[in-house]
């Protein structure tokens, strides 16, 4: 077994990436821990959501660190503010939508590879800045998901405001 080393990260250090019209940055990636977690922080305006989808391989574990975000995840569902813990299962269809004007979301996948799916699809940012909007390719968006075991199953939640 191969000793790890130990990671410590400040809040706006880590790779970052422009993902889906925000921002996503990795604070452990699987890379850093053999492939047993992933480690992610995303900051998203109101209204961003991923589709309905559904991960494979890993099992997601969200923070809610600042801001209110509603979570859906077949018949349980609810909004949650700063705080709140959301666990969603692999192989269980889900999706979230921010509801707040902001939020900040701390999020833990095992295992890891979600920090090489963000970085496939994503586009490397040199600051942790929001990126400027832009359209959104489902097409290209299901074929990446496809390559890393998640399945999308549907559109992205209505405004739910």
């Amino acid at each position: 077994m191969t000793l790890q080393t130990p990671h410590l990260v400040a809040r706006d250090d880590g790779d970052h990436y422009h993902f889906l019209n925000h921002l996503m940055t990795t604070k452990v990636s699987a890379e850093d821990t053999n492939g047993a977690m992933t480690a992610m922080e995303f900051i998203g305006t109101r209204g961003f959501g991923p589709p309905l989808h559904q991960h494979d391989l890993e099992d997601e574990l969200f923070y809610v660190v600042e801001g209110e975000v509603w979570f859906a995840c077949g018949e349980v569902e609810g909004a949650h503010r700063d705080g709140a813990t959301v666990w969603l299962p692999r192989g269980r269809p889900h999706q979230f939508q921010i509801l707040s004007d902001r939020a900040r979301v701390f999020q833990v996948t095992t295992p890891g590879q979600f920090d090489r799916f963000v970085a496939t699809l994503g586009q490397p940012a040199d600051a942790p800045t929001l990126p400027e909007p832009d359209d959104i390719d489902p097409e290209h968006v299901a074929a990446v998901c496809a390559q890393f075991d998640i399945q999308v199953l549907g559109p992205p939640p209505p405004p739910l405001d």
